[in-house]
């Protein structure tokens, strides 16, 4: 049945016209879509003399076909580098494997520019397996070059600023911890800091300090927090301490006047807390008289000059800074001739141990207890070098920032008097 108005003829007129436009975009030439690929091709003899290169790659060159076809190599067209390259890695592994791809060269284009190139090439064989040829496949590089650079530009300026991040959690860190403790006479003294992450400033820190000639403030403690919060309450922390003990230096009324500071200073924020130990010591003819008080913080270890160790405990010490009354109590002992008390933080006895074999254990207080008790008796700078050897076993499983103090009373040596 025709169609009305001859809409028939028209259609199919339409149609074929349209066949005719599709038909002229396809590739209808072999020889053209080699010579005008969007990629290099590059046929060489097995000697690398160049036998066939198409038009692509001698305008990426800015070459003649004349110039390079039965007169040049291709390793002629590399970098010095390149050749070197070429007859070191690229021709023998060509040889040996029969293949080879995406081996990133450079080549030299008649102006002397370099071009970043990715090289792909085969051998071709004949019926009996003997080589006959190598073809190449050449890909322009150039945009993968410049995201490359572009990359490692970026990569360079983020470890520049993780430098600088570093360099200044290390600065700021310091101005929170005393340079070196002072020499208390008739006392040996030391301390230690392991930073766990040198890109944040810990909340961990320590203190020995002067009241009398014959009086000595110290303090160990923790934070809350790590980073810039945690380092503003690590600086009034330190320094409401050392102000409160110039004050009145017993034990509780310096961390009562701490709690006080910290819950007005950041009243209707966040609460900012830390646990803290906080001791006056005084020095005899016969050692040292202690008296400790602590808030919320593990408690000091005595190592003593018989062999024994214990903890010295201060029941019922609370957070300093949570709760607007805490409540604090204290401890006293003496220090005598070879005696030593060990201050620590919780990142000592919440270490995991052989995390390489899965979660790993709490390194625990009782665990803490068992090694120092091995060592004793022991000075005050010798425990500091066996617990920094027992960090750097925890490796990983040590993943928080520990403070260590030491405060003991140097054993009476033969033929000398105390």
């Amino acid at each position: 049945m025709m169609c009305q108005n001859g809409c028939g003829p028209d259609r199919g007129g339409a149609a074929d016209e349209a066949a005719a436009r599709f038909s002229a975009l396809l590739e209808d030439s072999a020889e053209d879509l080699y010579e005008n690929a969007p990629c290099g091709y590059l046929s060489t003899m097995l000697d690398g003399r160049i036998a066939r290169i198409n038009a692509t790659l001698l305008d990426w060159l800015g070459r003649s076909r004349e110039e390079l076809v039965g007169v040049a190599r291709f390793a002629d067209l590399l970098t010095v580098g390149g050749r070197i390259y070429h007859e070191t890695h690229f021709a023998p592994l060509l040889r040996m494997q029969g293949s080879i791809s995406g081996i990133a060269l450079e080549l030299v284009a008649a102006d002397g520019s370099r071009l970043p190139v990715l090289v792909s090439a085969t051998v071709k064989t004949g019926a009996d397996g003997a080589p006959l040829l190598i073809r190449a496949t050449v890909f322009d590089a150039r945009d993968r070059r410049a995201y490359e650079q572009e990359l490692l530009r970026a990569r360079q300026q983020a470890d520049r600023e993780r430098d600088q991040v570093q360099q200044l959690a290390t600065t700021l860190q310091r101005t929170l911890l005393p340079p070196r403790l002072p020499d208390v006479p008739g006392m040996a003294v030391a301390a230690h800091y392991h930073h766990a992450s040198p890109d944040q400033v810990g909340g961990d820190f320590y203190d020995l300090f002067p009241l009398a000639a014959d009086r000595w403030g110290f303090f160990l403690g923790d934070v809350c927090g790590k980073g810039a919060d945690a380092a503003a309450v690590t600086s009034l922390t330190r320094y409401t301490l050392r102000a409160a003990a110039a004050y009145d230096d017993d034990p509780v009324a310096v961390l009562t006047n701490l709690n006080t500071v910290l819950g007005q200073e950041f009243a209707g924020e966040t609460p900012r807390f830390c646990t803290v130990i906080y001791g006056s010591l005084t020095t005899t003819h016969d050692g040292a008289a202690v008296t400790l008080a602590a808030g919320g913080h593990p408690p000091a270890l005595l190592v003593g000059a018989d062999g024994a160790a214990r903890f010295i405990d201060t029941p019922g010490g609370q957070l300093v800074g949570a709760l607007t009354h805490a409540r604090f109590t204290t401890a006293t002992m003496r220090l005598r001739p070879g005696d030593t008390l060990l201050l620590y933080t919780d990142g000592l006895i919440e270490a995991r141990t052989g995390r390489e074999t899965g979660p790993g254990r709490r390194y625990d207080e009782a665990a803490l207890l068992d090694h120092v008790h091995a060592l004793a008796p022991i000075s005050a700078p010798a425990l500091i070098t066996a617990l920094v050897d027992l960090l750097e076993e925890f490796g990983e499983g040590l993943d928080d920032d520990v403070a260590l103090l030491t405060l003991g009373v140097p054993r009476d040596e033969p033929g000398t008097t105390p």
